[in-house]
């Protein structure tokens, strides 16, 4: 049944993106079509009635940061998190990580009350494996020592948890563009320099969530995978949408590889020339094998799965069965596949997974006061008026 669902999924993936032709494939699209319109309609609806204050946004207590896009996945979300959780804590911010925890698994337990939230981790030990958590909630409290990691779909239960019961003053709204709901200082809004605005069709036609113009709402717009060239361009299209909000040029840096079986980390040279196979379940697996190829990489095998696709032992074997016949020397995954994979008894081909972080190459002065600012807010403004009319108020009565 799952991968029967997981065929449609990526069957209507590639009818969105046209990736598939025919009769079939057109009349699914004007279908999809007309429902978009539709969509455009409650997506208006639902930010007046949040803009006019008849739907409530809900304040937890202490600094709220969402970054999100205007896009569905692909945009590189997750390594700017974990990037501004590291440097937060690192400057003394106790900072929690809110998340949905998309195509998680809820573990109910007969006989226990039922939690409103999951902690995936109170900044040490993992309490929840990766199928509860969900893959980029576990990867990021993996990775980050002393950041809470919470999710459900509720952020709003998520957030007062988080500040209540684990001691958290700076909260982070993982994907969080389109949550109304949790009251933020800052928007940060990731844009893939590739594919700007998806196709340019909102859901479920098109990938926009949003329409572009809604990209007013964004207090910082990061535009990610960059690679140094000239993008003027994708700016003045910005800044059709939002006149102010700072720019900032960002890249992901491929970092490591670490050995799936063992932990071992392993230098980056060693890709040079190696004959691989690459196995990858996330929105852009084109991205990541051109990534491979400029590091050197020979791809003699390919295999992609839909967005957050959780593999079975089958099809790990099944693949390592057609690497074996073409004697590569190693398959190579992102690191959020690498969270979904079982462990396999025997495994005669090693596995790795790329380890990367995002590097800003523009704009790295808009980052450092936005930290800032988080780590010493600015004193708040004083109304110079009502301070003289006090004084002079003090001076009556004194007389």
């Amino acid at each position: 049944m799952r991968q029967l669902l997981d065929r449609i999924e990526q069957f209507a993936v590639d009818v969105i993106l046209e990736r598939r032709s025919g009769k079939r494939a057109g009349i699914l699209r004007i279908f999809l079509l007309a429902i978009s319109l539709l969509y455009r309609r409650i997506v208006a609806l639902r930010l007046y009635l949040f803009r006019n204050h008849i739907m409530r946004k809900h304040q937890v207590g202490c600094p709220v940061i969402s970054i999100g896009n205007l896009t569905v996945g692909g945009t590189g979300k997750t390594p700017v998190v974990e990037k501004l959780a590291r440097e937060l804590t690192d400057r003394g911010r106790r900072v929690a990580i809110l998340s949905r925890g998309y195509k998680s698994v809820r573990r109910r337990q007969p006989g226990k009350k039922q939690v409103p939230v999951r902690v995936v981790s109170e900044g040490g030990a993992l309490l929840l494996d990766s199928k509860t958590a969900g893959d980029e909630p576990f990867m990021l409290a993996k990775n980050l020592r002393g950041v809470a990691v919470v999710v459900e779909k509720n952020r709003v239960a998520c957030g007062r948890h988080a500040v209540t019961e684990l001691g958290s003053d700076l909260l982070l709204l993982d994907d969080g563009l389109q949550y109304l709901k949790l009251h933020r200082r800052y928007d940060l809004v990731l844009i893939d320099r590739e594919a700007p605005f998806g196709n340019e069709y909102l859901l479920p036609r098109g990938t926009l969530r949003e329409p572009p113009e809604n990209l007013r709402r964004a207090t910082h717009i990061l535009i990610t995978k960059c690679d140094g060239s000239d993008i003027s361009d994708l700016h003045q299209r910005i800044r059709k949408y939002n006149r102010t909000a700072p720019i900032l040029e960002c890249r992901h840096r491929p970092v490591e590889l670490q050995d799936f079986a063992t932990g071992t980390i392993i230098p980056l040279e060693k890709l040079q020339g190696l004959r691989a196979g690459a196995l990858s379940a996330i929105a852009s697996p084109e991205s990541f094998e051109q990534g491979l190829q400029r590091l050197g990489v020979q791809l003699e095998l390919t295999q992609s799965y839909a967005d957050h696709h959780r593999y079975s032992k089958r099809e790990m074997e099944r693949f390592l069965k057609r690497c074996e016949r073409r004697g590569v020397d190693c398959i190579l995954t992102t690191e959020k596949d690498a969270v979904r994979m079982p462990r396999l008894h025997q495994q005669s081909i090693p596995i790795y997974y790329l380890r990367i972080e995002i590097e800003i190459l523009v704009g790295i002065e808009h980052w450092t006061t936005m930290l800032d600012q988080l780590v010493h807010p600015p004193m708040p403004i004083v109304d110079d008026s009502e301070t003289r009319s006090e004084e002079l108020h003090l001076e009556q009565a004194s007389s």
